[in-house]
């Protein structure tokens, strides 16, 4: 799929990839979702499904918390306050360390509820708010809204077929 470019095309990549994604999620065995054998977010590294579930509700929750802020007129803190964006690695290590008590059901309907909170947020909103000037430095709102959530979406899907196949998981 490319790059969104508008309101409904980023709407649709959000649902065709996060439709995916809980499918693949929900039909993973509870038990071993905290098996570190899935390649990390840092080269070198090793994850959990729970981990990479942790990091998909982090970046979503950093996304509700600009654009809520912007729309208080706040300055937003990006990526993260206390984080640049050369230490992506800590920050996925924060939100791995902040779910880490959310039994797997409940992280996977976090991150759902996230999500769903992202999506009113898109629709209360025009195409010339998402898409017609920069808000971020060069990037549109909209770009940054993809940039984490259904870009890492399609990601955490590849990851994740990845990881099934060897471990002789089917996904569905």
């Amino acid at each position: 799929m490319s790059v969104p470019q508008t309101k409904a095309e980023l709407l649709l990549a959000i649902d065709k990839n996060f439709s995916k994604l809980i499918s693949y999620l929900n039909s993973i065995p509870p038990d071993i979702t905290s098996d570190s054998s899935m390649d990390g977010h840092v080269m070198g590294t090793e994850m959990s499904v729970r981990d990479l579930v942790s990091y998909l509700l982090g970046w979503n929750s950093l996304v509700v918390k600009w654009i809520t802020a912007d729309a208080k007129g706040l300055p937003v803190d990006f990526p993260e306050t206390g984080y640049k964006w050369n230490q992506l690695g800590l920050l996925a290590q924060k939100f791995y360390s902040d779910y880490n008590e959310l039994n797997y059901d409940l992280l996977v309907s976090e991150l759902q509820t996230v999500k769903n909170e992202i999506i009113k947020l898109i629709d209360a909103r025009t195409d010339e708010v998402l898409y017609g000037k920069p808000w971020y430095t060069t990037w549109t709102m909209g770009r940054m809204i993809s940039f984490n959530t259904s870009s890492p979406y399609a990601n955490a899907n590849g990851r994740l077929r990845k990881w099934a196949k060897n471990n002789n998981i089917i996904l569905r």
